[in-house]
């Protein structure tokens, strides 16, 4: 009987990696990894590996700016994932095997305060952009305002896509609603392809600090909750349009948050459909835990709990809260890799070709 990552592959999930470093990539499709997801995070920390400083140096070379860099990199990056998956993108006619490029995340930096219009403009014309010539590359895209309002003309463009920074049904529907708004205006739909990205486990961290009248039996089931229902209501809508290719829902942040959770906590309750992310530790906990885990995506907790928390949890102001964290999450990230590319930049700049030493 199959045990840890193999088991849950075995119960109906597919597993995407939140990681595009090629060798992990390579060595975690031995566990039957199907896909991957690019943040400027995972960039950074390959940046810091030393083993793209040759590309950097060329880039350098070219006068390329920082942000070009940046670009160029991650581009370089999830070409490099997408050919990896590639075979599996060809064995399921297009259903797997993708690899997510996250859009410029300083989109939405209030620092820098681009009016709604602007921001929409800019997710169609980058997503188009970054999107073309790639089979199986998802663009990225967040549910705030301007991210929704993007996701029509992106689609009816036949740009695959990934709605992330979901929380809430609510936000799921406009998202889902838009798309399906776009994707009437193809052609043919035969390739088309979206993804929902519902984020859970920042929920039950809001929940905690926000919601403490939750009982013992409720808190921290929240995010498992609003998931599960909305990967229901994904089911029964894109089930109406027989499409040839599956939307699914992407459990992300599935990484446990509360010191005293089991590491595997949100991917045995969301096991046994559609797909998960889940950042490299906690996949090594579901394998070294060594359980079988079976499909649990369709049960839920007690009718008791869930009164509970619809009864207590508003989420409007959860939504709200999650996605301005959430924005912020996106765009400071971005800043560091360009502050780290500024310091490659002069750390290269001072030493002749070939002269650098591996990860310095």
């Amino acid at each position: 009987m199959a045990t840890g990552l193999r088991s849950l592959i075995e119960s109906g999930t597919k597993l995407w990696l939140d990681s595009i470093d090629p060798e992990f990539l390579l060595r975690s499709r031995q566990y039957g990894a199907t896909g991957a997801t690019s943040n400027p995070i995972i960039v950074a920390d390959i940046i810091k590996t030393g083993r793209y400083d040759r590309e950097i140096r060329e880039a350098l070379e070219r006068g390329r700016s920082d942000d070009q860099i940046a670009w160029e990199l991650t581009d370089l990056l999830v070409r490099q994932a997408q050919e990896i998956f590639r075979p599996v993108y060809e064995a399921t006619q297009g259903e797997d095997g993708y690899v997510s490029f996250e859009l410029d995340p300083l989109i939405e930096d209030p620092a820098l305060a681009l009016p709604h219009a602007e921001r929409v403009r800019r997710y169609v014309e980058l997503g188009q952009r970054w999107s073309a010539g790639h089979a199986n590359r998802l663009i990225k895209v967040p549910a705030t305002p301007a991210g929704i309002e993007s996701l029509a003309p992106l689609a009816a463009a036949g740009v695959p896509l990934n709605v992330t920074l979901l929380f809430t049904p609510r936000q799921y529907r406009a998202a889902r609603t838009a798309v399906w708004a776009g994707a009437q205006q193809l052609a043919s739909r035969e390739r088309f392809k979206s993804v929902y990205s519902v984020f859970v486990s920042r929920v039950d961290v809001y929940t905690a600090q926000k919601v403490a009248a939750l009982s013992p039996a409720a808190q921290g089931l929240v995010g498992i909750i609003l998931a599960k229902r909305i990967w229901r209501e994904n089911t029964e809508f894109w089930s109406q349009h027989r499409l040839p290719l599956r939307q699914e829902i992407v459990f992300a942040s599935t990484g446990t948050k509360h010191p005293g959770d089991d590491p595997t906590k949100y991917v045995v309750a969301l096991a046994g459909a559609d797909i998960e992310t889940n950042p490299p530790a906690t996949n090594e906990a579901v394998e070294r835990s060594g359980r079988t885990i079976q499909r649990a995506v369709d049960q839920m907790p007690p009718a008791s709990v869930l009164e509970e928390v619809d009864r207590l949890v508003d989420l409007q102001p959860l939504e709200e809260t999650l996605v301005r964290e959430g924005v912020l999450k996106f765009a400071e990230p971005h800043k560091e890799l360009l502050a780290l590319i500024a310091q490659r930049r002069a750390a290269l700049q001072s030493v002749p070709a070939g002269a650098m030493p591996r990860g310095s």
